[in-house]
C-alpha cells in the first residue's frame, strides 16, 4: 500500500467503550456489547471508516488473562459484528503493566505503528472512556471523543475534542464532523 492510500479510521477502546468492562475479561462467553454499539459501529463502517480496536490488557502480564483467551474474545467480537455487517480492520493490544513504560501501551502509539502512515489523521477519531484513550488520540494526532458512560472521569491530563454521554452520541459527533469536512 502506497502512503498516498490513506484511510479514515475510528480507533476504539475496548472495555468500557464497545463492551462492558468486566475487569480482566478472560472468557469470550462473558462479552456484552454496550447499548448502541453494534448499530453505531455499523453506521461508522458504512460511512467508510476502518474500525481499529486498541486496548491495554495488563491482565496478561498479571497472569489473569490468557493470551489465547484474548484472541478468542476478539474473534467472538468480530463474529458478532460480522453478523451485523461490520468488520473490525485490526485489533491491537498492550499486554504490559501500567508502569512498564512500553511504547505499545496507551497513551503511547507504538501498538499501531504498522498502520500509522496509512491513517488519514485529519479525518480520523479515537473513542474511549479513559484519559489514556484521549492521550492516545492526541499523541496520534486524531480527534478525540471521551465517553462519560462509565463515570470514571476524574481529573484529565488531556483535553478531549468532544465529550459524549454514550456511544450513539459519539457516533453522531463523528458523522457530523465528517459531513462538515466534506463541504
Amino acid at each position: 500500500m502506497a502512503t498516498t492510500d490513506k484511510f479514515p479510521v475510528v480507533f476504539l477502546d475496548r472495555d468500557g467503550t464497545i463492551i462492558v468492562d468486566k475487569i480482566f475479561l478472560n472468557n469470550p462467553d462473558e462479552i456484552e456489547f454496550l447499548d448502541g454499539v453494534i448499530d453505531g459501529l455499523k453506521k461508522l463502517y458504512d460511512a467508510g471508516f476502518k474500525l481499529v480496536v486498541v486496548t491495554n490488557q495488563s491482565g496478561i502480564a498479571r497472569g489473569l488473562v490468557q493470551l489465547e483467551n484474548l484472541y478468542a474474545i476478539h474473534k467472538k467480537i468480530s463474529e458478532v459484528l460480522t453478523q451485523h455487517g461490520v468488520e473490525i480492520y485490526r485489533y491491537y493490544f498492550c499486554p504490559h503493566m501500567p508502569d512498564s513504560g512500553c511504547e505499545c501501551r496507551k497513551p503511547n502509539t507504538g501498538a499501531v505503528k504498522e498502520i500509522i502512515d496509512y491513517v488519514d489523521k485529519e479525518n480520523s477519531f479515537m473513542i474511549g472512556d479513559k484519559d489514556t484513550d484521549v492521550g492516545f488520540g492526541k499523541n496520534l494526532g486524531v480527534k478525540t471523543i471521551l465517553l462519560t458512560t462509565t463515570g470514571n472521569i476524574q481529573e484529565l491530563k488531556w483535553e478531549p475534542d468532544f465529550i459524549a454521554k454514550n456511544f450513539k452520541e459519539a457516533v453522531d459527533i463523528v458523522l457530523k464532523t465528517k459531513k462538515r469536512s466534506e463541504l
